[in-house]
């Protein structure tokens, strides 16, 4: 009970910190979702954690249910274009005109390859976004991700592959039965096209939301290990400290040095400059000069 205090009392000294945190997220222009469950202790009760990630600023955010109340709530009236899955939680920031929403490539491919054991012609389509990912590789191996180099590799690579694979699944459309796995697969892609190629376009844009799904694995890990929050409040505190400990991560802070240093400056840090305590701006404290014996 001491620790569980202790951890519910720091959560509360930094959340002026991981508020700040969401603000400044919702302020990018590019950012990626996603969210997954998490047990809350009362019977039945089950949670969800959100992350929103943009560049090297990561965010959490502890919900009572799956509803759009949390990404409007993180995101508000914040204009740019959100990289999420086509879930439709998500739909109250993207159908207001002020966000766009691109879609997951990587969702599209997993639909695919569940049908594959039913249709060995999703193996075409497979090899097609493959070829789109290894665009990405060539890029990141020259160094040249978010550049008009790489824009101009996605306009003469990557586009004439999303084109054949349209091709390809509209010619397989009417050859497989509508409830099919394969079926399903195409509705999925050809219905969600527009999203699914918003980043042949916009070079700042990931064709998927692959990196806030890895941003979740902390809390599938806290699933095996806690099992379960108490209440709305304790997942409120963790959300807070995950997205510090992220956030360091992030950006090659260590995480435990910047929480032992900011915990003992906080209290007494003017509140007109707190982004100097955020992990990102963050720099570990300078040893104390030596002393000469003389």
């Amino acid at each position: 009970s001491t620790l569980t205090d202790l951890f519910h009392q720091t959560a509360r000294q930094l959340a002026p910190l991981s508020g700040r945190l969401a603000e400044l997220v919702a302020a990018a222009e590019v950012v990626l979702a996603d969210e997954t469950p998490m047990k809350m202790q009362q019977p039945d009760k089950k949670g969800y954690v959100w992350t929103f990630i943009a560049d090297d600023l990561v965010v959490y955010r502890f919900s009572a249910s799956r509803s759009g109340e949390t990404p409007s709530a993180v995101l508000g009236d914040s204009t740019g274009t959100l990289v999420v899955d086509m879930y439709t939680g998500y739909n109250e920031v993207t159908s207001t005109g002020k966000r766009k929403r691109a879609g997951c490539l990587a969702h599209a491919r997993r639909k695919l390859f569940d049908a594959l054991a039913y249709a060995p012609e999703a193996q075409t389509a497979l090899d097609l976004i493959r070829d789109v990912y290894v665009v990405e590789h060539d890029a990141r191996a020259a160094g040249m991700v978010r550049t008009p180099v790489h824009l101009r590799m996605r306009q003469e690579r990557s586009r004439p592959l999303m084109d054949k694979l349209h091709a390809h699944l509209t010619e397989q459309k009417p050859l497989h039965l509508p409830k099919g796995p394969m079926s399903k697969a195409i509705g999925y892609i050809l219905g969600n096209w527009q999203e699914l190629t918003a980043f042949l376009d916009d070079v700042r844009l990931p064709p998927d939301n692959n990196r806030s799904e890895a941003a979740l694995r902390v809390v599938a890990l806290g699933r095996k290990n806690f099992l379960h929050v108490g209440h709305e409040d304790a997942g409120a505190n963790i959300a807070g400290l995950y997205s510090l400990v992220a956030t360091c991560t992030a950006n090659g802070k260590n995480p435990l040095a910047y929480l032992t240093d900011v915990l003992g400056r906080i209290g007494s840090h003017p509140s007109g400059q707190l982004d100097e305590l955020l992990p990102q701006h963050w720099k570990p404290p300078e040893p104390p000069a030596a002393t000469s014996d003389a």
